[in-house]
Order: structure tokens, then C-alpha cells, then sequence
């Protein structure tokens, strides 16, 4: 519906993602990213990125990277940006000057102990705590006189009847009185201005035609809308998505979750999994499950965002890792496997093919970590422990492997020709499977369970194979 109208006005959908960079891309953030990306993409508009850093005690460089980091990751590539609001001063103080001429700003030289006096004394009476208007200018009002010790405030000049509305996206019709809202600070004494205006002139400036963000704005929005509408500005459409909760019902906790987007590389997820898997959380496609972000573009748009809030449940997404770790290139993933490998001590000269064993591996894990460690097996020394080699490698073991190990010397070195070599061996000795099997395991690969063994034993390679049946076969 929001895009129709944008395009009977002729207007291009511009969406855009503002983090404050105090800390790590959050998987919240991730997904409003998401959202705002998908939709964009959807309708072939511009999708923007905007650093919201002027909280300067909180803000890093470091925190800025990792924002940067995590986008990229996901592959959530912008338009348009990164815009730095520290960046962009000179342009809010050229605003915050033409509100003051035309009277929608107005100094305020009230004391923090002042206005904390003015709420207490409001508290004590049962009223809302809120700024009296000490400084507001009004037809025929005598303010005070001007302090020549203290530097002001420059506070916006609310509407004091009525109310804002605005219908969205996600909630529905919000409505809220002005006399709700009291007269907002937008510049500080040293003349910084503050969170909501800034916002409010980037999203003008930036022409933003949809904001989706989370529902913790819900209250941040009237006062933004009052200020564009002070400015002249088109409103944005406004999308107010609920947050994600842990698996215990409540807010997702640095304590008891992961949270950052890059937590999960380090786990040994893929974007893709991750990607998907915030997709389903506020939103849906019918009973689709996993689809890819192309689907996604496809199938985007504001209708089918939930206004409940979604439960993070780790095991859904592992079972969807192991489903994109099932369908990735064996190459890619061992391209990312292989540095692990190596801080766990893997020696990949002449041992199999990394993407060739990763094949073998793929289909059981969720986690490209596990797939690491999975994968170990054939990059280090095998260290059978010799209580298991004597329960298992026997006297009549010792027989069936010096003949198996007779018969690698002129068999096809294919699996299906060493899965043969094995029953041939078994018949002869009347065996079943594990008393030949287990013996193997532990002496290739040091493991009582590996992948089926005719494979493990295909990629070892023949020479690798004998040279380990040596060590525990006893000579004649």
C-alpha cells in the first residue's frame, strides 16, 4: 500500500539502516538491516547507511569497524553512505539557525538543577515530570532575564494541542497527545545537537521514504515527526518491529545470548544461514522456511511483518546451518575451514585434498567449527589409546588386517573397490563388519567412529594406509 502511493507520487523507496556505534553489530540491528535492505531492494530503490555517532563517550572507531565488519559479512551492501553525523555538523547548526529565526527553537538558559527542581516539584504534585516552558517564547510572555554565566540550551517549540499520528507499517494506527511531549533539547550548551533532531534532519536531508527500525523508537517517532513537520519536510513511512527475545522470553542478554552478528562467524556460521534465519523472525512467506536472499528480494514487502514479538531458537538455526553447509562449495568452505585447522595443528602436506575429505564431513555437522574439527582426522597423527587397541585389535583381528593390508597393494584405489576388498576379506575369515571395521578406525584415524571407512580409507590414499597397518601389524 505505502509503495503505491510513492509511486503515484513519483517517488523512489529509500530506506536506510542507523546504527550508534557503541559496541558490536547486534543480531537485532542485523535483522532491522535486513528488513530495510530487502525492501529497498524489492521496489529497485536505495538502500542507506548512516553512522549515528555523536554520542562521543560511547562511540569508537573500533565499534564503527565492527558495524562496518558484520554488514559486510552478511553482504548487506548499501547505496548510498556510511554518512557520519559528526561528519555533518556544520549542516545541523545551519538548521538549528533557521529554526530559531522562524521561531520553531528557542533558547533555554534553565540549569540541570533548575529543570531536576522544577520535575520534583511536578513528581510531589502527581504530575507528569516535564520542562515548564521557564523559556518558551509566547505572544505577550515576559520571560526572565537572560543569565550572563550561563551558556543555553536550544530547546524545540512542541506543539502544545493536539496529537501526533501516524499509521504503521507494523502496529497500526499510534496516536499520542501532544501535551505528552514536552519541549525537546536539540542542542546542548556547547551547542552538539541532539539524537532526535539529527535523525530527523538526515532522514529530511537523505529523502528517506520508509524507516524500519525497532519498536524501542516507538516513543523517539512524534517527537521526530514534529520536528520534520516544523522543518517542512515529507514524512517518512514508519515501521516499528518487535524485538527479539531469548530462549527464556526475555530481551536477548549479552549474559545468556549471542548476540553479535561476528559471535557468529566465530561459531562457524554462514551468512546465509544467519540471514535467513532473522528473515523468519518478524516475518514470513507463507510457510516457506529457508529461501535465499534473492527469494527474499522477490518476496519483500511491509504486509507480512509481525507485530508480536519472535523467540531466538538456536536449534532451528543450526538444523539451517547444516542445511547451507550442506549445499555450499566444498572449496569455500575450505577456504574457511583451514585456518582453524591450522591453530589446531593440521599438517596438510601430502594429505588428501581438503575440499575432497570436507565432502565426506559436510553432511553431519552444523557448524563450519565442527567441520574443522571434523576434518582433523586426516591432518594429524592418529593416537589410538591402548586399551581400545587391545580390546579391539585381536589376534584373529591381526589376520583379517595383514590380508586386507595384502590386498591394497594391487586393488583399485576407489571406494567401491576397498569396500569390496573388505567383504572379500570378511568371508574369508567369517567376520562380520565391526571386527574388521573398528580396527581400522583406530589404527587410521585413532577413532572408533569415523564416516564410512571404505570412504576415510579412500582419501587417506594407499601409501598412508599401509605405512599405518605397519605399525600394528607384528611381523611373521
Amino acid at each position: 500500500m505505502t509503495h503505491s502511493i510513492l509511486q503515484s507520487q513519483g517517488a523512489v523507496v529509500r530506506t536506510r539502516f542507523a546504527p550508534s556505534p557503541t559496541g558490536y553489530l547486534h543480531v537485532g540491528g542485523a535483522r532491522t538491516a535486513l528488513f530495510s535492505w530487502a525492501f529497498a531492494r524489492h521496489f529497485g530503490g536505495t538502500f542507506v547507511l548512516r553512522i549515528e555517532d555523536t554520542d562521543l563517550e560511547r562511540s569508537t572507531p573500533e565499534a564503527v569497524q565492527a558495524i562496518l565488519d558484520g554488514m559486510n559479512w552478511l553482504g548487506l551492501q548499501h547505496d548510498e553512505g556510511p554518512f557520519y553525523q559528526m561528519k555533518r555538523m556544520d549542516r545541523y547548526r545551519e538548521v538549528l539557525a533557521q529554526m530559531l529565526e522562524q521561531g520553531s527553537a528557542y533558547h533555554c538558559y534553565c540549569s540541570p538543577e533548575e529543570v531536576e527542581a522544577m520535575r520534583e516539584r511536578q513528581r510531589e504534585a502527581g504530575d507528569k515530570p516535564r520542562y515548564d516552558g521557564t523559556w518558551r517564547p509566547e505572544a505577550g510572555k515576559l520571560l526572565p532575564p537572560v543569565p550572563t554565566d550561563r551558556k543555553p540550551v536550544i530547546r524545540f517549540k512542541n506543539p502544545l494541542d493536539g496529537e501526533v499520528t501516524w499509521n504503521d507499517v507494523v502496529k497500526g494506527k499510534i496516536a499520542i497527545a501532544n501535551r505528552e511531549l514536552d519541549d525537546l533539547v536539540i542542542a546542548r550548551p556547547d551547542g552538539t545537537p541532539t539524537y532526535n533532531f539529527c535523525v530527523a534532519v538526515d532522514d529530511s536531508d537523505m529523502q528517506i521514504t520508509h524507516v524500519i527500525r525497532g519498536d524501542d523508537h516507538v516513543n523517539n517517532t512524534p517527537r521526530q515527526i514534529n520536528i520534520l513537520n516544523a522543518l517542512g519536510a515529507t514524512l517518512p513511512f514508519y515501521g516499528h518491529v518487535p524485538m527479539i527475545l531469548g530462549t527464556d522470553g526475555q530481551k536477548l542478554s549479552k549474559r545468556r545470548d549471542a548476540v553479535s552478528v561476528m559471535d557468529y562467524l566465530d561459531k562457524g556460521f554462514l551468512p546465509e544461514a544467519l540471514l535467513n534465519y532473522l528473515a523468519r523472525l518478524g516475518w514470513s512467506h507463507g510457510d516457506d522456511e529457508v529461501f535465499s536472499m534473492d527469494q527474499m528480494i522477490a518476496w519483500f514487502d511491509l504486509t507480512h511483518l509481525s507485530s508480536s514479538a519472535a523467540q531466538f531458537n538456536p536449534e532451528k538455526l543450526a538444523w539451517l546451518n547444516n542445511h547451507y553447509i550442506k549445499l555450499a562449495d566444498n572449496q569455500r568452505l575450505a577456504d574457511l575451514i583451514r585456518p582453524e585447522m591450522q591453530t589446531l595443528g593440521a599438517q596438510f602436506e601430502g594429505r588428501p585434498e581438503l575440499a575432497a575429505v570436507i565432502a565426506l564431513f559436510k553432511e553431519r555437522v552444523q557448524t563450519t567449527r565442527e567441520l574443522a574439527q571434523a576434518a582433523m582426522l586426516f591432518y594429524r597423527e592418529a593416537k589410538p589409546d591402548p586399551a581400545l587397541c587391545a580390546q579391539h585389535i585381536t589376534e584373529l583381528a591381526h589376520v583379517a588386517l595383514r590380508d586386507f593390508a595384502s590386498g591394497c597393494l594391487a586393488v583399485e584405489w576407489s571406494k567401491s573397490a576397498i569396500a569390496g576388498l573388505m567383504k572379500e576379506v570378511l568371508a574369508q575369515h567369517t567376520l562380520k563388519m565391526p571386527q574388521l571395521a573398528m580396527p581400522l578406525r583406530l589404527i587410521l584415524t585413532g577413532q572408533l567412529q569415523t564416516p564410512s571407512i571404505d570412504a576415510v580409507i579412500e582419501l587417506m590414499g594407499r601409501e598412508a594406509v599401509l605405512s599405518r597397518l605397519a605399525q600394528y601389524l607384528p611381523s611373521k
